[in-house]
Parts: C-alpha cells; structure tokens; sequence
C-alpha cells in the first residue's frame, strides 16, 4: 500500500514517550489513575449489582487495562492486525458491559477507545474505528442529542489534537537527534581537518629542512668527488649539520604556531635572511598579527623560495617584500639570476606545487616564474 498520509503511521517518537517532560508524564499518570479509580469505584458501588457480577466488572476493568497496555505496545510496533483487534476487543468488552448494567464505566471505555484509535493508527483505519466507538457511546448514551453531539465531536477534536501534539513532539525529537548527529559529524570533521593542518606543518618543515641538508651533502658528494681539499667539504658538512639544526627548531616553530604561540611574520623572515649577506627583506603597509594557517603559508613559501635560489642561482640577490594589504597579504621573493649551480637538478620539483595547494587551500593563489633578471614568487593570501 502506498506510504501516504492516510496510511502512513504515526512516527515512533510520537508514539511512544520519548521526549516528554517529565511533569507531563507525572500528569498522564495521575489523570489516568484517577479516571481508573473513578471506574473501579463506580463499579464496586454500583447498587443494582451484587456478587458475582461485581467481581466480574473487577475482573473486567483488569482486562481492560491488559488490552489497552496491549494497544499501545502493537501500535508502537506498527502492527495493524494485532491493534484493529484489540481495539475491537476493548469495544466490545464496553458494548457487553452496557448490557449487564455497567453504564459509566462502558461509556468511559468508549471515549477512550475513539481517542486512542485516531491517536494512534494510521488514519485510514482509525477514522472508522473511532467512528465505529463513538457511534456506540452516541447509541447508549442517555442524554440531549444536541449534548451528546457536541461529546462526540469534542472527542474527536481531542483524540485528532493529542495526534498533532504527538506528531509535532516526534518531528522535535528527529529534529534534535539531527542536530546531534550534525554536530557528531562537525566535531570529526573539525578533528579531521586539524589533523590534516598539523600532518601538512610537519610535513612542510621536514620537507624543506631535509631539501637544504641535501644541498649541502650533494655539494659535499660532488667536492669529495672532484678531489676537492678537506676543509671545503667540511663546510659543507658542518652546513648541512646547521641545517639539521634549523629543521630541528623549524619543528618547534610550527608546533608553537599550531598551539597559537607565533612570532610576527616579519620577525622570522628578518631572521631567515639574517646569514645571508645578500638577501634582505622590506615590509611595507598596516602591520597585523595573521592567522596561523596564513602566517604558516608566507613563512613556508619564503623558505622554499630561499631553498631553491640557494639550489638553481647560489650567490644570487635575493629581495623579500612582504605587503600587508587591507585584505589580502601578500609575499614577493625575486632573485637577480645567475649561473645555475652544480644542485640545479636536484629535488623532486614538489617544493612550489605544495606552496600552491597551501595557497589555494586558504583561498589566495601562488604565481611563480621567470622575472626581469631571474625568478620570482609571489605569495597572495587573504585575511
């Protein structure tokens, strides 16, 4: 059968207790046991009946209560079959009881059978069912026929407004269980996305600090080589020692960065030119602290453009410029050219395209390419 509104049951958090207030459920309770007691007296003191047909109307309220706690356990199973006959269990236990004498306690059963059907089933079955009981409850019942309209109708009213309230406190219920699973997946992708932040620092530090060492021992491969004297390669040695040195405490740099302890840009590219005679760095613009991923690209670009001067143009000027824009950041690194050297062909070529996802993660863009005298790299991230 077609999964529409009328034959679609109503949702499990609907129809089972899960989200009710406590104070709400502390309420059903005693309305319900005080409507039970209500029955229970008006049965016992019931004056035109004596005997065993009093324990029978006690045995028969029992029963009541088994199959209505039946009731609601196959509807919260969806189980058509099972629930159109408990119900037609109750309606005729409350039928029967009108017969012998047990009016009230009849006409209360009736009631409830009417709300809890077009409460709980789905609404192409529970139309006739409640119509069936209050069909019923109009038959027996003695009063005015304008009165006993005006029930009816409110007990329609009542059972359609307590499937509406139940509905509306279901769709919360997914609501909320949404928002939780959300908020689930936000944190393992916020957790995700760190992890892939700090494994891409690590990698960057390791990458460009394991490139400069292999400068210097490819240099020393070559001296050793070409006979050259013991002091020469040496230096070369002693180089590659200071750049495991510097790997070393780049690490540390990028960890402080990761835990928010940064020194300012300009500070550490001051520092990264410090031993080199012929490079030299300006700052221009509204000096401001950057965000780390984007404190983290300029500095990694610098190194890697440093790298590859001291690998494709050694002795070659090289000119920093880093401008803080209103938006945007931006690092220029140029070199005046020169003579490739011996390590021009050295590396994987990886260095610029690495800078330039990093780039492009951030949303800005790295250009790099021949300049008017050697090679230029510019750095635009925005802020």
């Amino acid at each position: 059968m077609t999964d529409n509104a009328w034959t679609r049951w109503p949702s499990r958090e609907a129809l089972s207790r899960e989200g009710v207030h406590t104070a709400r459920r502390v309420l059903g309770r005693v309305t319900r046991s005080i409507a039970l007691g209500i029955l229970i007296a008006t049965t016992l003191t019931n004056t035109e009946l004596s005997g065993w047909a009093l324990v029978g109307g006690a045995v028969g309220i029992v029963a009541c209560g088994f199959l209505a706690w039946a009731f609601w356990q196959t509807t919260l199973e969806n189980r058509l079959l099972p629930s159109l006959g408990l119900l037609a269990a109750l309606l005729t236990i409350a039928t029967s009881g009108q017969g012998v004498g047990f009016r009230v306690p009849s006409l209360v059963l009736l009631c409830g059978c009417a709300i809890s059907a077009i409460e709980r089933l789905p609404l192409a079955y529970a139309l006739p069912a409640t119509a069936v009981a209050l069909s019923a409850f109009a038959a027996v019942n003695n009063d005015a026929w304008l009165t006993t309209a005006a029930t009816t109708a409110g007990l329609a009213l009542a059972g359609y407004v307590l499937r509406l309230d139940a509905e509306a406190r279901g769709s919360a219920q997914r609501l909320l269980a949404q928002e939780r699973a959300a908020r689930v997946a936000e944190a393992e992708s916020a957790a995700l996305a760190e992890r892939a932040r700090i494994a891409r620092e690590i990698h960057d530090v390791l990458a460009h600090s394991l490139s400069a060492q292999l400068v210097h021992l490819e240099a020393a491969r070559l001296l050793i080589e070409r006979g050259a004297d013991q002091k020469t390669v040496l230096e070369r040695v002693v180089a590659a020692r200071g750049m495991a040195r510097e790997g070393l405490a780049e690490t540390r740099q990028a960890l402080s960065a990761l835990r928010g302890e940064m020194s300012p840009v300009e500070d550490f590219l001051g520092e990264l030119v410090i031993t080199n005679e012929r490079a030299d760095v300006t700052v221009t613009g509204e000096r401001q602290l950057l965000p780390a991923e984007a404190s983290q690209a300029v500095r990694r670009v610098a190194q890697e453009a440093l790298t590859n001067v001291r690998k494709h143009a050694p002795g070659a000027k090289v000119h920093i410029r880093l401008d803080y824009g209103e938006h945007e950041v931006t690092l220029d690194v140029r070199d005046s050219g020169g003579k490739p050297g011996d390590l021009s062909g050295s590396g994987a070529g990886y260095g610029l395209l690495g800078m330039r996802e990093r780039a492009e993660l951030l949303g800005g863009s790295l250009d790099a390419g021949p300049g008017e005298e050697g090679f230029v790299v510019t750095l635009r991230v925005p802020v």
